[in-house]
């Protein structure tokens, strides 16, 4: 691994959002190799899911007063968001806010300070509030790339420099990523609230777990 790559990785686990999508990863990766594991390999299944929930408790701990960033999120809307974006970000935030701040409390009954039968309830409304948060996120998501796309034919039309066009293109793609994220969480969530065949299935939590992951991970990646 070459020094550069080296220091990009020394600043992105320096970051909360950087160690959270690596035990992530270690969480869904782990979860996938229960599943494929589980009929022939029961000793190693076993190992994988303990690696699998203490990786999840793990990330809960972690972020532990993370519901406030909603806060700050609010306080730093871009300026001349329109009424729409407002709108729509004061919704995204609340719920993104609901499920970090009850995700606390599921933390807390999984590894038993509170009521252990708290654990579902907790769950419930913390998935609840996650899904609600991320169709909002989405759509905001959707609405600056149609923007986005807009204003480089503008750019291009009018002949202006190559980097305004790779800035625009940039923001398209740490959008994409960011509704890539988005979409596998709120399967995850989906999981939680009404529980089904297929959002249930391991497979589909692993990949989408993982695709969430690594979608944050590009996005915090150093430029």
């Amino acid at each position: 691994m070459s020094s550069d790559a080296v220091d990009k990785l020394v600043v992105f686990l320096a970051k909360r959002d950087g160690i959270d999508k690596l035990v992530k990863t270690f969480q869904y990766v782990s979860k996938l190799a229960h599943w494929h594991a589980d009929s022939t390999l029961p000793d190693f299944a076993k190992r994988a899911k303990n690696w699998e929930v203490a990786a999840g408790l793990s990330r809960k701990a972690f972020r532990t007063g993370r519901f406030l960033t909603g806060f700050n999120a609010l306080r730093h809307l871009p300026a001349g968001s329109t009424h729409l974006l407002r709108s729509l970000a004061v919704f995204a935030n609340a719920g993104e806010m609901v499920y970090f701040f009850f995700d606390h409390f599921l933390w807390l009954s999984r590894v038993g300070v509170l009521d252990p039968t708290l654990a579902r309830k907790m769950s419930f409304v913390s998935a609840f509030g996650e899904a609600f948060g991320y169709v909002f996120f989405i759509i905001m998501d959707f609405i600056m790339i149609k923007k986005g796309l807009a204003e480089e034919r503008e750019v291009k039309r009018n002949g202006k420099s190559e980097e305004e066009v790779k800035r625009i293109r940039l923001d398209r793609v740490m959008r994409l990523m960011a509704v890539a994220a988005n979409v596998a969480d709120l399967v995850i969530a989906l999981a939680d609230i009404e529980p089904n065949p297929f959002c249930n299935h391991a497979v589909t939590l692993g990949i989408s777990g993982l695709v969430s992951a690594w979608a944050g991970w590009y996005r915090n990646w150093p430029s």
